[in-house]
């Protein structure tokens, strides 16, 4: 996603709402849409992000757009997302800790 104004806070904010059930679009195979809002523009007019994630502790934010970019995947880029999932969901926390010391994922805290 080119630079926007998506914040961590508003990732940890997205987050907690989903925690509590508020997930916009379950697209099957661990990948959930959330609508996350930009500062002025509100959800309605903000991000949409893809997040894998078991719906428990771990949630990966796999890709994000403005609605105004795009309006939403073609099936051949979910596929690729879901098998993206799946392996990031079945990653122990040993492996997850090595790859955020390599940089490979970032945590946001």
């Amino acid at each position: 996603m080119r630079k926007t104004e998506l914040t961590e806070a508003a990732l940890r904010k997205a987050v907690e709402e989903m925690a509590a059930g508020l997930i916009d679009a379950d697209l099957g195979s661990g990948v959930v849409k959330k609508r996350v809002g930009l500062a002025g523009r509100g959800k309605r007019g903000g991000a949409r992000t893809l997040v894998a994630t078991k719906k428990s502790d771990r949630w990966f934010f796999l890709y994000g757009f403005q609605k105004n970019d795009r309006s939403n995947l073609s099936d051949e880029e979910l596929e690729t997302l879901q098998a993206i999932a799946a392996d990031l969901l079945a990653l122990t926390h040993e492996q997850l800790d090595e790859a955020v010391r390599r940089g490979t994922l970032q945590e946001i805290g």
